[in-house]
């Protein structure tokens, strides 16, 4: 199955290009400062960013140190953006389906990806592939929507609160039942594939990699005062983070 492109749909395009230039929003206050703290020295290292969106992610790893970045997303009206605002002599832009990684003729010091992973159908596939792709002893470095997110069948599930309309719980359900899931976000029918969290650390383990770091980001103070509703992330996590290392 080719996963769904569902990025190039205009009104999804638009909402979400509205959506990630809010300076509020979750994956500048919470995403990307976790995702910053566990990159590794990017020194004169080579980085395939998988789902690269915008670009901003490529631009920064350059400014980091990086020698070469290679950016790939299905989506030609985003890779339109990352080639107009986040262009770089050493930066190249392919647009490529994920699922057809093992296409690549080259080998990586860092592959990353930052929420791109729960729209990939076959995870032990897409893992192989980004083991292929390592040299020795190079990592891997996503995040993803959280399964508490994705769990729930009809993707309906909810905050609890108390008397005072203070939140207290989340609830969720079908956590166990791995496999797609139709949402609505921006539009109607946006696949999305659920996982366990035991399913995606078995399968990489699996694979031949070395965990190094598991976390489930919440907001620092400053992204506190800045968007108080933030809060409600040490009830639910909204994403989840996974560091690893191709073994010698």
């Amino acid at each position: 199955m080719i996963d769904q492109n569902i990025y190039d749909n205009p009104v999804f395009f638009d909402g979400y290009k509205e959506l990630r230039a809010r300076e509020d929003n979750y994956n500048i206050l919470v995403e990307q400062p976790a995702m910053t703290r566990l990159l590794p020295n990017l020194k004169n290292k080579t980085v395939l960013d998988l789902g690269c969106g915008y670009g901003n992610s490529c631009i920064d790893f350059i400014e980091k140190g990086a020698k070469r970045v290679l950016g790939i997303d299905i989506s030609e009206r985003m890779l339109t953006v990352a080639k107009s605002e986040s262009s770089h002599k050493d930066i190249e832009y392919l647009c490529m389906n994920m699922a057809e990684l093992h296409l690549l003729n080259e080998k990586f010091d860092l592959i990353y990806s930052s929420l791109a992973f729960h729209y990939i159908e076959n995870f032990g596939s897409l893992i192989c592939d980004v083991f292929h792709h390592l040299n020795d002893g190079g990592q891997l470095l996503f995040s993803q929507e959280h399964p508490i997110v994705t769990a729930t069948l009809d993707g309906k599930g909810h905050f609890n609160k108390d008397a005072n309309g203070n939140l207290i719980s989340y609830s969720f359900s079908n956590y166990s039942e791995s496999g797609l899931r139709n949402t609505t976000w921006f539009v109607e029918n946006v696949i999305k594939y659920h996982r366990t969290i035991g399913e995606l650390l078995t399968t990489i383990a699996e694979t031949g990699f070395r965990i190094e770091e598991v976390v489930e980001p919440v907001p620092e103070e400053w992204a506190l005062q800045k968007r108080p509703v933030l809060a409600k992330e040490f009830i639910k996590p909204n994403f989840l983070i996974i560091k690893a290392r191709k073994q010698l």
